[in-house]
């Protein structure tokens, strides 16, 4: 039996099924993992560093980023997270947290217990090795996050988070290409592109008269998202066919 559209783990098998081929009892067994819903409010640290993590997080509604903090209490946010994203498959390997969780805007999660995740991925091969996937895929990101913010200059390197951002959110069909909003603030965007928020309002000005996005109250709207690729010389081939 397919999961319902409605349950909580739906963003996940939507995900997982582009990752591996899962079968029904592969979906149903997914969707009947023991859930619990909770709706949280921006800036809701979900998971801290340096924890024990027996419970993964799942988004299942909203936005969530990872993020390191230095000695001095400078935030790095190292990913940006969409709805189907689990947001700490590393956990069900690694039980003690390296880094912070956070959402970015009210989001709708769901706790998972580690153990039967892990115990469902070592039963069933399909779900096992999308998951390794998912994991694998998370490590190229980080790689192309490296390359972004140590050696591409401040316009591209905004316009490609954006781009990789705006594509993984479509690609979750969370929402559609026109117009397409990015509720995130300036600062948000100097944290994850290790830009001040004064040189990220002078690039994003730079971006909207390109006629590559819009900055509105409540983030970045992308209006043209070939143009903002096209700037950003985006490749989604390091997303290894997740967005």
């Amino acid at each position: 039996m397919p999961a319902n559209d409605n349950e909580p783990a739906a963003g996940l098998i939507r995900k997982l099924r582009r990752l591996a081929p899962l079968d029904p009892d592969d979906r149903q067994l997914l969707a009947a993992l023991p859930y619990r819903p909770e709706a949280v409010p921006a800036g809701r640290v979900l998971v801290s560093e340096g924890s024990i993590v027996a419970q993964c997080c799942l988004l299942v509604d909203g936005y969530a980023c990872r993020h390191k903090t230095s000695a001095d209490g400078k935030r790095q946010i190292v990913s940006f997270h969409v709805a189907g994203d689990l947001l700490d498959v590393q956990h069900l390997m690694l039980e003690r947290a390296d880094h912070d969780v956070e959402t970015v805007t009210a989001a709708d999660i769901a706790w998972v217990p580690a153990d039967r995740l892990r115990a469902l991925a070592l039963d069933r091969p399909n779900i096992g090795q999308a998951l390794w996937r998912d994991a694998l895929i998370d490590a190229s990101v980080f790689r192309e996050w490296v390359l972004n913010v140590g050696r591409r200059d401040a316009r591209t390197r905004i316009a490609h988070m954006l781009s990789e951002l705006a594509a993984r959110v479509l690609a979750a069909g969370a929402a559609s290409e026109d117009h397409l909003l990015l509720p995130l603030t300036q600062e948000q965007i100097a944290d994850a592109t290790g830009l001040t928020a004064v040189h990220v309002n002078r690039m994003l000005r730079q971006l909207r008269e390109a006629g590559a996005l819009s900055v509105v109250a409540r983030g970045v709207c992308i209006e043209d998202f070939g143009r903002l690729r096209a700037i950003s010389s985006f490749d989604p081939a390091y997303l290894h066919a997740a967005a």
